[in-house]
């Protein structure tokens, strides 16, 4: 699955223009290597996400495109989320 596709349907960033424009400025590694939108992610890859002043890295679990709204948390295991220092 596309990496700006996923980042809208895991509900990490809420709408796929701003994911695309979020990965395009350098802001998520896939394995260590940054990533464009048109990236791909699979199962069992780590992302990490660079938020302003906060890192999130995650453990990608699931790249379904069809999800419950409930569901949304499943698509992901959150490794560590730490804030960076100024």
């Amino acid at each position: 699955m596309r990496l700006d596709k996923y980042l809208k349907v895991s509900r990490l960033i809420k709408r796929r223009t701003l994911a695309k424009e979020f990965a395009d400025q350098g802001r998520v590694t896939i394995n260590g290597k940054i990533s464009k939108s048109s990236g791909n992610v699979g199962v069992g890859d780590i992302l990490v996400l660079g938020f302003g002043g906060k890192i999130v890295t995650i453990k990608v679990t699931d790249v379904s495109e069809i999800v419950k709204k409930n569901d949304a948390g499943e698509m992901y295991e959150l490794i560590s989320s730490e804030n960076r220092q100024q």
